[in-house]
């Protein structure tokens, strides 16, 4: 599923992700990110959704959040809910970074991009970063690529699993460093990253 067609479904249960019982997911996997840290100041929540838990979070602990999401209708009810953030509506394989960031966050949310996008996204991510900055993402806690599309959550989603070793693979040759890898939700096989990027040899230290 090309990501505009995601956007077209995710539109239809905008509002699904403001529901109370959503509003602690991630949130203590992303306080742990957050203590590998270095410096807080811009962040990006990639696949922000109409949820601002992660924005509220983020701006909690001295970042200056902003949130993409492909959504057109996820960004309007982000936009109701904070209308002082930043909201980009746009894919994130075709966005241009405006800056690099601190914090990078793609919750629940790259997997979703078929297989052939997941590489040139993870280097346009780990890219984005700052030197010392953290990038959290869930994928699938398969051994290969694989890919899949279902409708379990009521509207067709596809989703798309480098694997664990090629994920770290392409972590470390793009310039990052794996902190933290879990199963947090075991027997699931849903998985979450913290990676940090390494300075440049060449630069001077920030």
């Amino acid at each position: 599923m090309d990501p505009e067609a995601l956007g077209r479904e995710y539109d239809k249960k905008a509002s699904h992700w403001q529901e109370p019982f959503l509003q602690t997911n991630g949130l203590a996997q992303f306080e742990k990110a957050i203590r590998f840290t270095k410096n807080r100041g811009p962040a990006l929540d990639i696949g922000c959704g109409s949820s601002d838990r992660f924005i509220d979070l983020l701006s909690k602990h001295g970042f200056s959040p902003e949130g993409l999401d492909v959504s057109r209708q996820m960004i309007a009810l982000a936009r109701q809910r904070h209308s002082q953030i930043q909201f980009y509506e746009a894919d994130i394989s075709k966005w241009t970074f405006p800056k690099k960031y601190d914090f990078i966050s793609a919750w629940d949310s790259t997997w979703h991009l078929p297989l052939n996008l997941q590489e040139p996204v993870l280097r346009k991510i780990c890219d984005g970063l700052t030197d010392h900055g953290i990038f959290i993402f869930t994928t699938g806690g398969l051994d290969g690529p694989h890919e899949k599309s279902d409708s379990s959550m009521g509207i067709q989603l596809s989703y798309g699993v480098l694997g664990i070793p090629k994920t770290l693979e392409l972590l470390d040759r793009f310039g990052c460093v794996c902190r933290h890898l879990e199963y947090d939700q075991y027997p699931e096989k849903h998985l979450y990253v913290v990676a940090q990027r390494r300075p440049d040899p060449l630069l001077p230290p920030s």
